[in-house]
């Protein structure tokens, strides 16, 4: 039987993709010899940041910057818990220079806590908060030191999980957090290494797992508000699933910036009030 769910207000940074091109390849989707079409990649943006507004959520937006086309994934640029803002340091040369943009928007928007990492880690990226925990992939990008520096920072339980599939060079390509007051997640087992599939297992026993196909349409790129989960519409079958647990899934169609290897939730950071700041939202 379904569970009964509440979707709570929420607060995100997206960019633009104003800049958005693929003249570089850093992650197997990537193919600068594959056309783009910048207007239909702002269009199909557009329509997510609106379809946000229209669930109730409000939207801040970060300035893209010319040269950097893969600002519009602005989940990589930092990881916000609790208020506390912990930056990213890329692994690829192409996209340094992302960090500084993210981290003088936080200290201009009054965010207090605002932290340069000494060790690579890519924000939302590699790092899913839960209830419990957060959840933090390595294996592609992530340093594995970059775990026990936010653990210290956040003050939260960081468990490492090993991805070992390039295709999912993200933790959030192979795992989504559907219930953030309850620990809840889908993932992908085949993108985890055996000993991280177990871990998974043991932590999230009821969790949801998504098939090959879903994953290869980036079906675990998702963001939920704890009832809606916005996805990509062509990981259809996750829809049934979705449902059957009290979801209300919302496909929209992101194809053109998949060509940079990201999709719903690479596009989608979440700014994390204190959970006694947020509550008195509701």
């Amino acid at each position: 039987m379904a569970l009964s769910r509440r979707a709570t207000p929420r607060r995100y940074l997206m960019c633009s993709p104003r800049h958005f091109e693929v003249t570089y390849s850093i992650n197997p989707w990537m193919d600068p010899g594959k056309p783009v079409d910048t207007p239909l990649a702002v269009a199909q943006w557009e329509q997510l940041r609106d379809l946000y507004r229209s669930l109730g959520h409000t939207v801040e937006e970060l300035a893209p910057v010319p040269g950097l086309p893969d600002m519009v994934f602005a989940a990589n640029g930092a990881t916000v818990v609790d208020g506390r803002v912990l930056g990213a340091r890329f692994a690829h040369r192409e996209r340094v220079d992302e960090a500084a943009a993210h981290l003088d928007w936080y200290r201009a928007h009054g965010f207090a806590h605002v932290r340069e990492p000494v060790h690579v880690n890519e924000g939302e990226g590699d790092f899913a908060v839960t209830a419990s925990y957060v959840l933090a992939g390595r294996g592609f990008r992530a340093s594995p030191l970059s775990h026990g520096e936010a653990q210290e920072f956040f003050g939260r339980p960081v468990i490492g999980l090993e991805l070992v599939d390039p295709r999912h060079y993200h933790l959030d390509t192979a795992l989504a957090v559907l219930d953030d007051s309850a620990d809840e997640v889908m993932y992908y087992p085949p993108a985890f290494s055996p000993g991280s599939r177990e871990v998974l297992r043991r932590l999230f026993p009821d969790a949801l797992t998504a098939g090959a196909e879903d994953a290869a349409a980036f079906g675990l790129n998702a963001v939920s508000d704890g009832l809606r989960v916005v996805l990509p519409q062509a990981a259809a079958g996750l829809f049934g699933p979705l449902r059957e647990r009290g979801f209300e899934p919302v496909g929209v169609d992101l194809s053109e910036l998949l060509k940079g290897g990201g999709s719903v939730k690479c596009c989608t950071q979440e700014l994390r009030e204190p959970r006694d700041l947020r509550e008195l939202r509701l």
